[in-house]
């Protein structure tokens, strides 16, 4: 009997201390303007951190310091969520699937062993997920945010061809380590002096030996500081033009700055350099006629109106340019015959793109099912060689908006911190 009370009152004491001081399993660290960040958040993305420095033999700073980085880049990502929020931008199942896929084919996996290396590096992959999902939508905000900021001109881009031509074969792509020390955006000249003295202590400690990454994490206010100021690998026609302009002649493992922007004082180095092969592009001239099925054409008579074609056009009773004048339903083709002009096989949509592989010059196809209708199509010629001065002004025209969205995208993302409402609560027992 005396057991079963001492053990009543056991129960009841601990009842009792449960009551009195619940466990908390979760709080507000961070108000950022209509959201929060919560303290498990901020847990989540430095366990990240720290396994990812394992998995990539990277020195980390000290937990305080670590701490301050995953709440900065948690307050940028919250603003940018709420932003998506108001503008109504979704990611659909179906397109993360696709983006996860491409990722699987990327590292030559099936989803299958994809999702055994998630879960080997310690994450669920519907943990996975929602990151992909997240990072699709802030890259969607920032695209429909910076896009409209971003003006080249054609004199830009007839300057960056000749540039190309010139450097030809000698084009290169640095990996690039990355520190930002920062100002405000209206700084004082005691700002300025200070930021200054921070970042030639910085290379001071870089040219004695220190670790990049560990410092880059530790004081970078850069949006790569948690990777350790890992910018990856860029052509030099795509880096911001103050850092392209910097790494002329420089050589592996050299450090570059301070050097002074509108942001602050950035410090580079050249972590690897690597050539660019000279890329042949494989292009293909081809012809079609397109019977789009309707309400009045089924599906089965579109298909039979193409072989009635075809048997015609192989005995020689008919022409291919005025069959697809009279018949196409491709407005764009149909008037020069079908033709297509010279165009990359990639351009095309895929069962488009397979039945046009498979064929040999002159040949014609068998009928062929896309999302357009069914077509009829020859292939008239094949060429490899160089890009085309098109191609030329197309990629220019990229690398000119990398630059440019890369520039922007910063300046934007200290914009929308600058003008948001963030207040840092403290910790439990502080």
């Amino acid at each position: 009997m005396k057991v079963i009370v001492v053990a009543l009152l056991i129960s009841s004491f601990l009842s009792l201390k449960t009551e009195a001081a619940p466990e908390l399993l979760d709080s507000v660290s961070v108000i950022v303007d209509q959201g929060v960040v919560l303290e498990s958040q901020i847990s989540e993305l430095i366990t990240i951190v720290k396994r990812n420095a394992v998995l990539n033999n990277q020195t980390l700073p000290s937990d305080r310091v670590l701490r301050t980085q995953a709440i900065e880049k948690l307050i940028i990502d919250n603003l940018q969520t709420q932003m998506a929020d108001r503008m109504g931008i979704q990611v659909s199942d179906p397109q993360l699937e696709q983006t996860i896929a491409n990722i699987a084919k990327g590292e030559n996996m099936n989803i299958a062993q994809f999702r055994e290396k998630v879960s080997q590096e310690g994450v669920t992959f519907d943990t996975y997920r929602e990151e992909i999902r997240k990072e699709l939508i802030l890259g969607e905000v920032r695209r429909a945010n910076v896009r409209r900021r971003v003006y080249i001109t054609e004199q830009e881009i007839k300057n960056l061809v000749t540039l190309i031509d010139e450097q030809g074969d000698e084009q290169a792509e640095y990996n690039l380590g990355h520190i930002l020390i920062e100002f405000p955006p209206e700084p004082t000249d005691v700002d300025i002096e200070q930021a200054k003295t921070r970042a030639d202590k910085v290379i001071e400690l870089l040219n004695k030996g220190s670790d990049f990454s560990k410092i880059a994490t530790a004081s970078s206010g850069g949006s790569r500081a948690l990777e350790g100021g890992d910018l990856g690998w860029m052509n030099i026609n795509s880096m911001p033009t103050l850092f392209a302009e910097a790494i002329q002649k420089k050589s592996k493992d050299d450090l570059i700055g301070p050097i002074r922007s509108g942001a602050g004082f950035h410090i580079l180095k050249v972590k690897d350099i690597r050539g660019i092969e000279t890329v042949e592009v494989e292009e293909i001239n081809a012809r079609h006629i397109l019977i789009a099925p309707s309400i009045i054409l089924s599906d089965e008579k579109a298909k039979t109106m193409l072989k009635g074609f075809r048997e015609k056009l192989l005995a020689g009773e008919a022409d291919f340019a005025e069959l697809a004048k009279e018949h196409s339903a491709d407005p764009g083709s149909a008037l020069k015959g079908g033709e297509l002009g010279w165009s990359e096989p990639s351009k095309y949509v895929d069962d488009f793109r397979d039945a046009l592989a498979n064929l040999e010059i002159d040949e014609i196809s068998q009928p062929v099912k896309t999302q357009y209708g069914w077509h009829l199509m020859q292939l008239l010629e094949k060429r490899v060689g160089d890009i085309t001065e098109q191609r030329k002004e197309e990629k220019a025209y990229q690398l000119l908006f990398q630059r440019k969205f890369s520039e922007e995208s910063d300046v934007w993302l200290r914009e929308i911190r600058a003008s948001a409402y963030i207040e840092v609560l403290p910790q439990q027992g502080e």
